[in-house]
C-alpha cells in the first residue's frame, strides 16, 4: 500500500492487480465480511503509510471499498498518546472522518458484533480501537468506537508468561505483545462493566486453531471471550481449519451467549489459587453473567495443573442481587429459587459433521439443517439469536443435565486448563428480572 499524488491510498498492483474493490467483492461472494487495517500514526505497524492526517481521505476510501471493519492501531503516533485527551482527539479523527463519509455514530444496542450503520453507503462498519489500553480507553472510547483494545497483542499460549508482556493488570505503561489468554483473562477482570451495548472491551482475536493449545484450552478461550462479550474475529487459517476448530468456533450455544441481547458482560465472582504448572501459573475462578429473560451464564474455569471438582453455590452466583441496595426489597432472591442446568458445551458437534461442513458435503448438510431443533447447528441469519432464545431452540440453550434446588450447589468436573460452561434457566418457567 502507497500513497498516491492526491494522498489517497493505492494498493500495490502486482499483488492486488484488480485492485481491492475487488478483493472485498470476492470476500463477499464467499459469505464473509471484509476487514482492513490502518494504524493512527505516521505508518502501521509493519512501516506502510498509515492514516493520521489522512483520516477524511482514508475514512472515504475505507467506504469506497466497502469495507465492514477497520482496526485501527496505534504504531507510529508521533507521541500523541500519555493522557486520556491526547488519545482521545487521536482517535476521535478517524471516528468523525467516518460519520462524514455517511456513517451515523449510533451505537447500537446488543451484541460486540454489531457495527456502526453506514447510512449512505448502505453499508456497515466496526470501528475497532487497538491502542493497547494506552490511556484508559474503557473510560472515553464508548461515544466514538465500537471496540477497544484492553491489552497487549494476544499470542497463541493458555498462560506461559512472556517479558514481552510484562504487565498482569490493566494499569499498564508497557502493554507489549506476547499476552497468554490467561494474562488477558486477568486484566480484564475489573474493567468488564466498562462494556455496553454497542462498545465493548476487544480481547483481541481469537487463536483458536493455530496450534500452541490444546483443545480443553482453546474452548476456555472461544468460552471466555464470548463471555466478556470480546468481538469474536477469527485469526486462524479458514481453507487449513480442521473439525475440532470449526466445531468450537461454530457452538451456537456459546455464540448465544456472546450475542445475548442484555449485553451484560460477565463478572468474576471469585479467584482462587490451584495447583501451579509448568509455568508457576494456577487458579480457578467462576464467572457469572445475567442474560435476557431471567436466564443466566455462569462459567466455572480450572486454569489449575490438575482436573478438578469445582462448586458454586446459587449464593455465590446470585451474590449481586443479594448486596445491591433494596435486593431483598424487591422480592425473593434468585438463590431462593430452583434453576435447571444447560451445559452448553455437551451439544458440540462430533468431527464428522465438522468435516463434512469444511468439505462442503451437501448432503449431510442438508440433511442436519432442516432437522427439527438440531442440536449443532443454528442459522442465525435466517433467525436473530434473541428471537431463537425466546423460541427455546435446542442448539442455543445446550443440553439440560440436571438442577440445583433454591439454595443449592452447582458442581462439575472440570479438566485442567478446562472450562465448565452452563445456562440456568428458572424452574418452571418463570423468569426473574435480570
Amino acid at each position: 500500500m502507497q500513497r498516491s499524488p492526491n494522498g489517497s491510498l493505492v494498493a500495490n498492483s502486482t499483488k492486488f492487480p484488480d485492485g481491492i474493490k475487488a478483493v472485498s467483492a470476492r470476500i463477499y461472494d464467499m459469505g464473509l465480511m471484509f476487514g482492513m487495517y490502518s494504524s493512527a500514526g505516521m505508518y502501521t505497524c509493519a512501516q506502510y503509510p498509515a492514516s493520521l492526517g489522512y483520516e477524511t481521505i482514508d475514512a472515504q476510501t475505507l467506504a469506497d471499498w466497502g469495507v465492514d471493519y477497520l482496526k485501527y492501531d496505534n504504531c507510529y503516533n508521533q507521541g500523541q498518546e500519555g493522557t486520556s485527551k491526547l488519545s482521545f482527539d487521536r482517535y476521535n479523527a478517524m471516528s468523525q472522518a467516518l460519520n462524514k463519509t455517511g456513517m451515523s455514530l449510533t451505537l447500537l444496542a446488543m451484541v460486540p458484533q454489531l457495527f456502526i450503520d453506514l447510512t449512505l453507503a448502505g453499508r456497515s462498519i466496526h470501528y475497532g480501537m487497538c491502542n493497547w489500553g494506552k490511556d484508559y480507553p474503557w473510560n472515553w472510547a464508548q461515544t466514538m468506537a465500537n471496540s477497544w483494545r484492553m491489552s497487549g497483542d494476544v499470542y497463541d499460549s493458555f498462560d506461559r508468561p512472556d517479558d514481552r508482556c510484562p504487565c498482569t493488570t490493566y494499569d499498564c505503561e508497557l502493554p507489549g505483545f506476547h499476552c497468554s489468554i490467561m494474562n488477558i483473562i486477568g486484566k480484564v477482570a475489573p474493567i468488564v462493566d466498562k462494556g455496553q451495548p454497542g462498545a465493548w472491551n476487544d480481547l483481541d482475536m481469537l487463536e483458536v486453531g493455530n496450534g500452541g493449545m490444546t483443545d480443553d484450552e482453546y474452548k476456555v478461550h472461544f468460552s471466555m471471550w464470548a463471555m466478556i462479550k470480546s468481538p469474536l474475529i477469527m485469526g486462524t487459517n479458514l481453507p487449513k481449519m480442521s473439525a475440532s476448530t470449526y466445531s468450537i468456533l461454530a457452538n451456537p450455544a456459546v455464540i448465544a451467549v456472546s450475542q445475548d441481547s442484555a449485553g451484560t458482560p460477565a463478572v468474576r465472582v471469585w479467584s482462587r489459587e490451584a495447583d501451579l504448572d509448568e509455568y508457576d501459573q494456577g487458579s480457578i475462578s467462576l464467572w457469572v453473567m445475567a442474560l435476557s429473560g431471567g436466564d443466566y451464564a455462569i462459567a466455572l474455569l480450572n486454569a489449575g495443573n490438575t482436573e478438578l471438582q469445582m462448586n458454586a453455590t446459587l449464593e455465590e452466583i446470585f451474590i449481586d442481587k443479594a448486596t445491591t441496595a433494596g435486593g431483598l426489597t424487591r422480592g425473593p432472591l434468585p438463590s431462593s429459587k430452583g434453576w435447571d442446568i444447560y451445559d452448553l458445551w455437551a451439544s458440540r458437534m462430533d468431527d464428522v459433521l465438522a468435516s463434512s461442513i469444511l468439505h462442503g458435503n451437501a448432503t449431510v448438510i442438508g440433511k442436519v439443517m432442516t432437522t427439527t431443533n438440531s442440536t449443532m447447528l443454528y442459522n442465525a441469519t435466517e433467525t436473530p439469536y434473541a428471537d431463537g432464545v425466546k423460541q427455546n431452540t435446542t442448539a442455543l440453550l445446550g443440553v439440560k443435565t440436571s438442577s440445583v434446588d433454591a439454595m443449592g450447589t452447582i458442581s462439575a468436573m472440570v479438566p485442567r486448563h478446562g472450562i465448565a460452561m452452563y445456562r440456568l434457566r428458572p424452574q418452571g418457567g418463570a423468569s426473574i428480572d435480570a
